[in-house]
């Protein structure tokens, strides 16, 4: 996986191949053939292990933002660098384009998980839900072609994080307890 990892970083979802990545860990395409029985399998694998890690990652910092006040800022930067710079935005179009939406599966699952774990541990809401939909979209629409679009309107590279922040920041205001 982490050979796979690499390259979708390095190259892109599309240099993610059964060839390449056993070229990588010095073996044959017919090993990784037999393990993962096709590209996609390999893909599923990849998105797999990528979304169990993200999500591990986000989690404890959405914990951590809970108990200090809860800041967003650390949760929507590990996301949208998850989505742009660990390559998993690239990886689920090129999946959704490619007609391998059943990879996206764990991926679903593994965000699916994180907010039901968050909901249980105190926040058995609705905004949970929305919040991770939005910021979702949001970091994924921005490794897409967020730097295209915040130029072509004039606005800072990172215009788009600091509204993930602003709105999630809104909606903890709304769900903390009155004094």
């Amino acid at each position: 996986m982490q050979a796979a990892r690499a390259l979708l970083i390095e190259a892109g979802p599309q240099a993610v191949t059964l060839k390449a990545v056993a070229g990588r860990i010095g073996r044959t395409h017919a090993n990784l053939l037999h393990h993962f029985g096709s590209a996609a399998g390999l893909q599923r694998a990849l998105a797999e292990s990528m979304a169990d890690t993200i999500t591990a990652t986000i989690g404890a910092a959405a914990m951590r933002a809970r108990e200090q006040g809860g800041d967003p800022g650390e949760v929507v930067d590990l996301t949208f660098d998850a989505f742009d710079k660990e390559g998993a935005g690239a990886l689920a179009s090129w999946m959704i384009l490619s007609g391998n939406e059943d990879a996206l599966d764990p991926i679903l699952e593994a965000i699916h998980r994180l907010v039901d774990d968050l909901s249980q541990a105190g926040h058995g809401d609705r905004p949970i839900h929305e919040d991770t939909l939005q910021l979702v979209l949001l970091a994924l629409g921005d490794a897409l072609m967020g730097g295209p679009m915040a130029k072509a309107l004039g606005l800072p590279r990172n215009s788009a994080r600091r509204i993930a922040v602003r709105s999630l920041a809104a909606s903890h205001a709304k769900r903390e307890p009155a004094e």
